[in-house]
């Protein structure tokens, strides 16, 4: 009886220092590769920031082209730019409530129910300086997920150049095709705003004729993904609307018209 209890202890005693020296190994191993994570997650954004805009090339030296890419911090209320940390995540702010709004049911059409007060943009230049792309940060959900993304624009805050997501858990073959680069390529040179000066921007059920009246403003549906595509309508409306950056982009417009630009260059350092 006591080598048979013996043996038993020393079972589990052997079990318990491997369990033990397993941890060790796993927890050295999660802490000493944080760092490379880190950095390689802040790759993945900046690649997907530069396919948003349409300035990605396979191959190239990526932190080299965002070099060229500055991020900014815009009050959404006003539109204006403010000063906050570079440590400072929009995401997280939006879970804070002093750093953010719950939205009404009537606003929250991306349904993401709190905004941050203060969220980011990306701003990239030509060769000679000169603003060429307007990169938002936008998210909202789907069918199965929310998604998260950029909407690039042109210099004149109304043309869009790309739309991309990086993060979602949209069907595979039916929502998730938000990532065909077919898809994503029907959305450069669509306009946001109809003429009136209200958000025209919409993923429509089925294909858009092209000859039809108001085409510049729509985007063929996602075949099958009918609530993925009406997920991806909502979000990109609400955060180029009123309750977004529409703010935002009314200043760089009249920046570009040269009504108001003295205000918007007090706000940018002079840069826009």
């Amino acid at each position: 009886m006591a080598g048979n209890s013996e043996s038993v202890g020393r079972t589990l005693l052997v079990a318990l220092l491997v369990c033990l020296v397993c941890a060790v190994v796993v927890s050295t191993a999660a802490v000493s590769l944080r760092p490379v994570q880190q950095k390689n997650q802040v790759l993945d954004r900046q690649v997907n920031i530069l396919q948003a805009a349409g300035l990605y090339q396979p191959g190239m030296d990526v932190q080299q082209a965002f070099d060229t890419i500055e991020r900014k911090f815009v009050d959404l209320e006003t539109g204006e730019y403010v000063d906050k940390p570079e440590s400072y995540d929009p995401l997280k702010a939006a879970k804070d409530p002093t750093e953010s709004e719950r939205l009404s049911a009537d606003q929250d059409i991306a349904s993401i129910k709190r905004q941050e007060n203060v969220s980011e943009v990306y701003l990239a230049r030509d060769d000679d300086g000169n603003l060429s792309r307007i990169i938002l940060p936008v998210r909202g959900y789907g069918l199965w997920s929310t998604l998260y993304g950029f909407l690039a624009l042109e210099a004149d805050a109304e043309t869009v150049s790309g739309l991309g997501f990086y993060q979602h858990g949209e069907t595979p073959g039916l929502g998730g095709e938000v990532d065909n680069p077919a898809w994503k390529g029907l959305w450069p040179g669509k306009k946001l705003h109809d003429d009136s000066g209200d958000v025209a921007i919409q993923v429509v059920k089925g294909t858009v004729d092209s000859g039809a009246a108001g085409a510049e403003h729509k985007v063929d549906g996602l075949a099958g993904a009918t609530l993925t595509s009406k997920g991806v309508n909502n979000l990109v409306r609400f955060w180029v609307g009123e309750d977004g950056f529409g703010p935002y982009l009314d200043r760089m417009k009249a920046a570009n018209d040269g009504a108001g630009s003295a205000a918007v260059e007090a706000d940018n350092g002079g840069e826009a």
